[in-house]
């Protein structure tokens, strides 16, 4: 039996999400090896937000044909199909995973492994094809996967019978009639959204008093107020039992008024990921690892091993592409101008969840800056209390932003509603870039009547806060058909005429 083959590189890096980008005209002159267990492009090409994020377009289209209504259209006959949105997506992504194989697999100075590779020792690597490679430096951005549930059945994904991931559902033939949502994050919230719209009935389980209770309080309420106002949402409720039977699943549940069984076609566990340091046997590796898993780094995504930095999901506890992204330049730079490191910063890391009504977010929460002590003004402004807002007939968007009472800081700002991923951005950089409060609002032009208004009124109600002296106006928690019809209202016709200089 002929002995293992070992080689060496330069470089190997591990992983071929964010990873793979680390690959350029600078490195030319090195050897690489390119380590893979999966499909190339890693989980946002995949699995993770690009295709979730057009399934979601389809959906938004799918819930504001019935929202268009309170606009005086009428939209009849909507139908969604499932097998032409997923033929859609996918056939836009796999050639991207294979063309990337294909160009990876062509560079002269690069080899690729495609298997499931662990660590054998201190930089030395088994990477699943017979080959054990050792290298000089490494790279490990071999990512996340999903969590599943310690119960019989639903220990991890199996599409066969009903029990999906983020990582399968997308790719089903056929949307099961029912679906039994497990986890209260933005993979259960966005997925709960597309789920719905495109025509399954969702039953959404989650074991805390409100959905998304990462987000600023303010934020987390209301959504949870509409989100139970749309779907079943079991809340304070927990899983304890799955049971196969012919095609369908009875789950167990245990909640505030005692124990239920759930009947339903198919489960999407949401309920976390963790990193793959295990499935690589870091600790063999010689490389420390925090108690969630992830491998330990320091700011310049080094970790305490000589020569091995990491990035992405195995080692960052935020969990998002462009952090990933941002990290993989810092690890670039740092491996071609060792003698003038960089760090990362991530003093203002944003995030949006693409549900319905989206939600963004950049800096401390509320309860954060309660819990630290720290002095701080609020305000809220309502999407549907700026004119776009009356266009729209906007009746749950809110947008908070939060300042420091003496410098005029912003600490942080939280969103819900229509295109928050992309209304946050300015806010995102008046704080990477030490932008006052105060000069955001009122140094510059705001479009009018463009919907960034809502921003421009929420910084201004924060440096000028109510002269009673409190610092907080939440929003009422107001379920979409309890709302008053607000562009109407005499107060706020009042105050158009007053902003447009109409007399009377």
């Amino acid at each position: 039996m002929p002995a293992p083959e070992t080689r060496h590189h330069d470089l190997v890096i591990i992983g071929t999400g964010s990873g793979n980008s680390i690959i350029g005209p600078e490195l030319d002159d090195l050897d690489i090896g390119l380590v893979e267990k999966g499909v190339f492009g890693g989980t946002c090409l995949n699995v993770g937000c690009i295709p979730t994020k057009m399934f979601v377009l389809p959906s938004d289209r799918v819930v504001e044909a019935a929202e268009s209504v309170r606009l005086g259209v009428q939209v009849d006959g909507v139908h969604s199909d499932w097998a032409a949105i997923r033929e859609r997506v996918f056939a836009r992504i796999d050639p991207i995973a294979s063309g990337g194989e294909a160009y990876r697999k062509d560079a002269a100075n690069v080899t690729v492994y495609q298997g499931l590779a662990h660590f054998t020792g201190p930089m030395q690597l088994d990477t699943g094809t017979g080959v054990t490679i050792t290298a000089d430096r490494w790279v490990i951005a071999a990512g996340g996967r999903p969590r599943g549930l310690e119960i019989d059945g639903l220990r991890a994904a199996d599409p066969d019978h009903g029990v999906h991931t983020s990582d399968t559902i997308m790719r089903v033939d056929r949307l099961p009639a029912r679906i039994v949502i497990v986890g209260g994050g933005f993979i259960a919230a966005e997925f709960a959204h597309v789920l719905d719209a495109l025509g399954s009935a969702v039953t959404w389980v989650h074991r805390g008093p409100r959905v998304l209770t990462a987000e600023d309080g303010e934020i987390s309420g209301a959504f949870t107020d509409l989100a139970r106002a749309r779907f079943d949402l079991r809340l304070e409720s927990t899983v304890v039992a799955a049971e196969r039977s012919g095609s369908a699943w009875r789950l167990t549940v245990e909640g505030p008024d005692g124990t239920s069984c759930i009947d339903t076609d198919a489960v999407l566990l949401a309920v976390g990921r963790v990193p793959n340091t295990d499935l690589l046997d870091a600790a063999a590796g010689g490389l420390p690892t925090h108690d969630d898993g992830r491998l330990v780094v320091d700011a310049q995504q080094r970790t305490p091993v000589t020569g091995v930095w990491a990035l992405g999901d195995i080692s960052s506890d935020h969990q998002l592409k462009h952090v990933a992204n941002h990290e993989m330049r810092v690890v670039k730079h740092n491996l071609t101008h060792p003698e003038a490191p960089v760090e990362s910063d991530h003093r203002y890391v944003p995030h949006a969840v693409f549900s319905h009504p989206q939600i963004a977010a950049v800096g401390h929460t509320q309860e954060q800056l309660e819990a630290a002590g720290r002095p701080f003004h609020a305000a809220t402004q309502r999407f549907g209390d700026v004119a776009f807002g009356w266009a729209l007939e906007d009746t749950s968007g809110i947008c908070k932003v939060i300042v420091d009472p003496d410098t005029l800081e912003i600490l942080g700002a939280h969103l819900m509603g229509p295109m928050s991923s992309t209304l946050v951005q300015p806010l995102i950089q008046a704080m990477q870039f030490g932008q006052r409060a105060d000069d955001i609002a009122k140094k510059q032009y705001w479009i009018h009547p463009a919907l960034t208004e809502v921003i421009e009124n929420a910084l201004l109600g924060a440096i000028e806060p109510d002269p009673s002296g409190a610092r907080h106006t939440p929003h009422p928690r107001l379920l979409l058909s309890e709302c008053p019809n607000e562009a109407t209202s005499p107060p706020l016709r009042a105050r158009a005429k007053q902003q447009a200089g109409i007399s009377g």
